[in-house]
């Protein structure tokens, strides 16, 4: 069975089970402590066994994975000290991402796949603006319209707001006040970029589980700009996570991951999430194991991740913590408290005490069992701490196959063609409707009044013939005709009289 080695105490290298590498992990730690280092090492230890890896780079300093790292200073050192030799350096299989574009390969997801859910939280939605944003993706699964970018969702938002009461019956009220907030919040996502991330052709997954002469490649999504958009950030690694449970088929526990992530700045997944989603990336990162994925979480404090999230969390790394603070010393018990005691380590002092590169380290056991904790030195990185040059990074990225598919962003029929066409087709519609209603050259409009002239005349001439109560429009036909009933009305009474008078006359003969 394979297995990752990470760190060394006492002689002995502390490893990860291949079997147990799925059941996920957390490097934690402040600020300048190592969590980087940490971070690159086992994204090394992953490639070498050709399980390919996704890490965020939050910093912009992850690109150096590339080329092969330097035998001098604390590298060289540490090398010396394990003994390693001159074989231990080498670069690895690296494939550059950057949503928008400009030191990566573009990096595109659509709206349609992204979800409501997200969605709401990337815009900072309330409960009845979800709900709305809910309804206009329930309308357009029903019509088949697909949301591919902004354009499309910002179309389909104004024709839900203008047929609202066509809407209101089937799927639930239309809130004009929910429909500005949501166009307002798109016209900020719109500035803070999400134009890029939205739009085809989008991320194939696929992409990035790929292996080259028997190395993971580990795809570096350059996070640096990203970053200033938090929940731009937080909503695609949730998407990302998400997705790969959706496409994915079950494996159980394989004898390494089918692939490995880690989520710099793990924090931002959490900060203000609504209960449900919690729930929901709980639920994920739970089962997605099964699936053959592993997922480690780095961030300064395990506080802050949720309790839910924590426990699930096997394969851990704790660098020091400063206890300044009351937090501070809370976290410091916290974290203290994760770990399977060893009576040679008092876990709580030695937080504090740790050196760069030296860690608290436990991992799981053949059989799913934490291992004791060991205070520990992470192996030294393999590949190059250094950055590299703009220039090398960009040739690299561009010559990339991958490069030419997602190079350009294509603009295929969607939503908002799909509702042009229809209101093309109903102005088509209407004007055909018009034509066909005109006879003789006559204008519907003016066929329509005359025929209410008509209609008038004749009931007011109905109504003064027999007698009704005239009323205000009826005029000269309601005068006409109650001198003509006149007329009639004192004919009949004489025909009547004289019928009635003969008949008594022949009475009395």
């Amino acid at each position: 069975m394979p297995t990752f080695p990470i760190a060394r105490a006492g002689g002995r290298t502390l490893e990860i089970q291949g079997k147990m590498a799925n059941r996920h992990g957390l490097i934690a730690g402040a600020t300048g402590t190592g969590k980087t280092v940490t971070l690159r090492r086992m994204a090394e230890a992953f490639s070498n066994e050709g399980v390919p890896v996704f890490l965020a780079d939050v910093k912009g300093d992850l690109s150096g994975m590339a080329n092969a790292g330097a035998d001098s200073g604390k590298i060289g050192e540490r090398i010396a000290e394990f003994g390693l030799g001159g074989g231990w350096l080498q670069g690895f299989p690296v494939r550059f991402w950057d949503v928008f574009g400009q030191s990566g390969i573009p990096l595109r997801v659509t709206i349609s796949e992204m979800g409501p859910m997200l969605l709401a939280r990337l815009m900072n939605l309330n409960n009845t603006q979800e709900g709305l944003l809910n309804l206009v993706f329930r309308v357009a699964d029903d019509n088949g319209w697909h949301l591919i970018d902004l354009k499309d969702l910002r179309g389909l938002l104004k024709h839900v707001a203008e047929h609202a009461a066509e809407y209101r019956s089937q799927y639930g009220n239309v809130s004009a006040a929910s429909v500005g907030a949501i166009q307002r919040q798109l016209l900020t996502l719109e500035n803070e970029g999400a134009a890029d991330l939205f739009g085809e052709p989008a991320l194939n997954l696929d992409d990035w589980m790929q292996t080259e002469a028997g190395k993971g490649v580990i795809n570096i999504l350059n996070s640096e700009k990203l970053m200033r958009s938090p929940r731009m950030y937080s909503a695609f690694l949730l998407w990302m996570l998400a997705e790969l449970f959706q496409m994915l088929p079950e494996v159980g526990d394989p004898e390494q991951p089918k692939f490995v992530m880690f989520f710099d700045e793990a924090h931002l997944l959490f900060d203000n999430a609504p209960k449900a989603l919690i729930e929901q990336i709980e639920q994920v990162v739970r089962l997605i194991r099964s699936k053959g994925v592993g997922v480690y979480f780095v961030t300064q404090n395990p506080l802050d991740l949720p309790d839910s999230i924590l426990g699930q969390l096997g394969n851990r790394v704790q660098h020091a913590l400063r206890a300044f603070t009351p937090r501070d010393q809370k976290a410091v018990k916290a974290a203290a408290e994760t770990f399977r005691s060893n009576p040679a380590v008092n876990v709580v002092e030695a937080i504090a005490e740790l050196g760069v590169g030296e860690a608290l380290v436990s991992f799981l056991d053949e059989k799913g069992m934490p291992a004791p904790v060991e205070r520990a030195l992470v192996l030294p990185p393999q590949s190059d701490l250094t950055p590299l040059p703009a220039a090398e990074r960009d040739s690299k990225f561009q010559s990339d196959i991958l490069y030419r598919h997602y190079k350009d962003m294509v603009d295929n029929y969607s939503a908002f063609e799909a509702l042009n066409d229809l209101e093309a087709q109903q102005a088509a519609e209407a004007a055909e409707a018009d034509t066909a209603a005109t006879a003789g050259g006559k204008p519907q409009n003016a066929e329509k009044a005359e025929d209410s002239a008509q209609s008038g005349l004749v009931g007011g001439f109905l109504g003064g013939l027999f007698g009704g109560r005239k009323k205000a429009n009826q005029g000269m036909a309601y005068d006409l005709a109650d001198s003509v009933g006149d007329q009639i009305n004192k004919q009949v009474t004489r025909a009547i009289s004289r019928s009635v008078m003969g008949v008594i006359k022949n009475m009395l003969k």
